[in-house]
């Protein structure tokens, strides 16, 4: 029996995804074999010696410690693309509070209320808020993975030039882009040449204040900007000097914090990129999938601090060894395999920076009493066995 603990509410359609004869699903379990997890922060928490995975119902990973956990031999997984239709509707209501004051005109028609004469200053006081059509305009889209490409490609639909720009776009993702998305060799090209620009990129070193003074002032005068991926990737004091000044037109953002919350020009979108009923759902089905394939088959899909890693399961026995990415690892393995006199039916080795995957498939099983030899193998982190 899998015991899976639950840190958040987890939509039940993903809970049941877990045969119910072989997992039990809980908020309160205390040695899980896995977690579930969406917005929880885990950083500060202690992790059982029986701990390992943890799938983040979600893409973002920021609340998991991944590199304690891949030290502990705990794999993280999570769910990239399930929440991304979402998140594409969002950005582009985004684009459209970004060009027009609608945000401003209903709090306005708000202090109208008991107001006989209401219809009348509606259409007296109107203009105040009035905009522009986003049909014409050209969009900048930095980042083109799951969220990124569709929204191009969707942008294009309505009428907008659309320049994409991704240095680590994937196949993939270069595919399911339409064809007039046009490709632009650089960021500055996208600041440079975008009426609006829309952010889906992750928060690393390089990205981080990627929207900063010296960035802005390479943009077009009233230009309007959508933040829906990291609220790092804009330095929000040289954005609020921008706006100021006019050459920024409008920010929005999913991330509101006091930096941002009152500002004249700044739309406040309270985190809801993937907070819909379907997003949700998509993502805890997808969670549940992985870990079950990983705690019942060894096999990882999706995780952010470990390799993928997947084969078949059709072999007696599979050794799964999680290790370190050095030399001498698998055929230290193979050799104890070999001095059982045990077959191998099949291997897989991945590596992802400093740590690497083994499975070992095995045509017969072998004694439990032998598996102390495997986990006493340098530079080896955790060693499953899974029949």
């Amino acid at each position: 029996m899998y015991n899976i603990q639950l840190l958040n509410k987890i939509a039940k359609v993903g809970t049941d995804v877990f045969d119910k004869n072989l997992y039990n699903c809980a908020e309160d379990i205390a040695d899980p074999d896995a977690i579930m997890v969406r917005s929880a922060v885990m950083h500060d928490m202690e992790f059982g010696a029986n701990l390992k995975a943890i799938a983040r119902a979600g893409a973002g990973v920021n609340n998991i410690p991944l590199d304690r956990c891949a030290d502990l031999g705990i794999a993280v997984f999570n769910t990239p693309g399930a929440n991304a239709n979402g998140v594409k509707e969002l950005a582009i209501c985004a684009l459209i509070l970004a060009a027009r004051d609608v945000v401003g005109g209903i709090e306005w028609t708000k202090t109208l209320e008991g107001n006989a004469d209401a219809a009348k200053l509606v259409e007296k006081g109107k203009s105040a808020f009035a905009g522009n059509e986003i049909d014409g305009k050209t969009l900048g889209v930095i980042g083109l993975g799951a969220i990124g490409g569709m929204v191009a490609t969707t942008a294009t639909h309505l009428g907008m030039r659309v320049y994409g720009c991704d240095p680590y776009i994937s196949a993939d993702a270069a595919w399911s882009l339409s064809r007039n998305v046009i490709r632009a060799d650089s960021y500055d090209f996208i600041y440079e040449n975008s009426d609006y620009i829309t952010l889906h990129v992750p928060a690393t070193g390089d990205t981080k204040g990627m929207i900063n003074a010296k960035t802005i002032a390479m943009m077009k005068d009233g230009v309007r900007i959508i933040n829906l991926a990291r609220a790092d990737l804009v330095n929000i004091d040289d954005l609020k000097a921008a706006l100021e000044s006019g050459k920024v037109a409008a920010y929005v953002t999913d991330f509101p914090t006091p930096d941002t919350i009152g500002v004249k020009g700044i739309v406040n979108i309270p985190h809801l990129g993937a907070s819909t009923e379907e997003s949700e759902e998509k993502c805890a089905v997808m969670a549940a999938r992985e870990l079950s394939e990983y705690l019942e088959n060894g096999n990882i899909t999706n995780s952010v601090n470990l390799p993928d890693a997947s084969m078949p399961h059709t072999g007696a026995c599979r050794v799964c060894v999680i290790h370190k990415n050095v030399p001498n690892v698998i055929s230290s393995v193979t050799s104890i395999v070999g001095k059982l006199g045990v077959n191998i039916a099949n291997m897989l080795n991945r590596s992802k920076g400093d740590y690497a995957y083994t499975i070992v498939e095995l045509s017969t099983d072998i004694d439990s009493t032998i598996e102390e030899k495997f986990l006493h193998l340098d530079n080896t982190i955790r060693v499953r066995f899974i029949r």
